[in-house]
């Protein structure tokens, strides 16, 4: 199947031919005529699988064939940068579709967002909070909403998002078209799905919490004070182009971004007590090439879509396996290519083992590099 073979309007179609895409990958495959359809949908899907088109498609196709007005779509996002990224993807594929949007989160001004929704909305892209403190003062009404898109539901529940998302839903219509995304499955989720989902469509295109199949997996083992000297070997050596890495602290991403500025290295970190323009020029200038290394805490870990990424580092071993699997989802996106690189110390090696249970492979050991001692390697 193609794109041209759906039945999507003609402006819509416009639009994903001047991206240059053909073909759907398997969720958009799936879901687009599912939510065509009007049906709910209950998505399991990886990061990087093209979800976000997966709704935004039919979302704009039903806005153009409509005149109703007021906010008819509502998509939460767990972070900004989500938030950001889904806003831009409707900007992409509707184009030449005549629609307005508004982007709402914290750690802005509200002023802009508010001028935003009085002069009239089609789609607000929102996170949580700062949409139920615009509701609260009586900006923002969503008793027109047609069409509910929650993506990465199960980060929203890490980020203690599930009674604010309880409360928005229920002033929205019941009479509605709900959308619901997650990579992971846990039990507080089904039931969350369970609660606002009707008789939805279940579409999975990966097993639940699968690493990316495109993704070259490494593994170097090296003492904690060794790591710095190793990134700048593999940077110098073995990557080509962008790098992402992961640490676990803010102060973490600050002390690597500053170490390989110190080496001359063009590196900026990207985490929680940034600001959110700080954060916005960080990732900027990372997807624009003019910074070759972002050193990002787990904010960066999910929805944050830079093409072409060859690889993820994680400096850290993640606290949990699940956030390993979305670090790395980062790179191999949309069917290329990728290499994911952790570097692990001696003690961390239990957590290791926590990961591979989970993505059901072996990570590759590579044991030949110049700060490895043989004996970390025991398992």
């Amino acid at each position: 199947m193609t794109f041209s073979d759906m039945p999507l309007c003609d402006r819509v179609q416009k639009a994903i031919k001047a991206e240059g895409y053909d073909t759907p990958t398997p969720i958009q495959e799936q879901a687009i005529p599912v939510v065509l359809s009007g049906r709910d949908v209950f998505g399991c899907a990886q990061t990087g699988t093209g979800k976000t088109a997966a709704f935004a498609l039919p979302i704009l196709h039903r806005l153009e064939e409509s005149t109703s007005r007021g906010p008819r779509v509502l998509v939460l996002a767990p972070t900004r940068e989500l938030a950001v990224q889904i806003s831009e993807s409707f900007t992409t594929y509707g184009r030449y579709v005549k629609f307005r949007q508004v982007l709402v989160y914290g750690g802005v001004s509200m002023r802009p967002q508010i001028e935003a929704v009085r002069r009239g909305v089609d789609i607000i892209v929102a996170t949580p909070g700062r949409l139920l403190d615009l509701i609260q003062q009586r900006v923002v009404r969503l008793d027109k909403v047609e069409t509910l898109v929650l993506d990465e539901a199960d980060r929203m529940l890490d980020m203690g998002f599930i009674e604010p998302i309880r409360q928005i839903v229920s002033i929205i219509p019941e009479n509605r078209q709900t959308l619901f995304f997650s990579a992971t499955l846990p039990r507080e989720i089904k039931e969350l799905a369970n609660t606002i989902l009707n008789n939805p469509v279940h579409i999975a295109v990966t097993p639940v919490s699968s690493a990316t199949e495109t993704v070259d997996q490494q593994l170097y083992v090296v003492g904690r004070d060794q790591k710095r000297g190793l990134l700048s070997h593999l940077l110098e050596e073995k990557m080509e182009g962008s790098v992402l890495v992961f640490t676990r602290t803010k102060r973490g991403a600050d002390r690597v971004a500053k170490d390989l500025d110190g080496i001359g290295v063009r590196a900026e970190a990207l985490h929680g007590d940034k600001t959110q323009m700080a954060r916005q020029r960080a990732l900027n200038n990372f997807k624009q090439r003019r910074t070759r290394v972002l050193v990002a805490t787990d904010i960066a870990s999910r929805g944050i879509d830079i093409e072409h990424l060859p690889f993820v580092v994680n400096y850290d071993v993640p606290e949990t396996p699940e956030t390993y699997v979305h670090r790395i989802g980062r790179t191999g996106r949309a069917g290329l290519s990728g290499t994911a690189v952790t570097l692990c110390t001696p003690d961390e090696q239990n957590d290791i083992r926590a990961i591979e249970r989970l993505i059901r492979r072996t990570i590759t050991r590579v044991k030949d590099h110049p700060f490895a001692n043989n004996r970390s390697y025991a398992r």
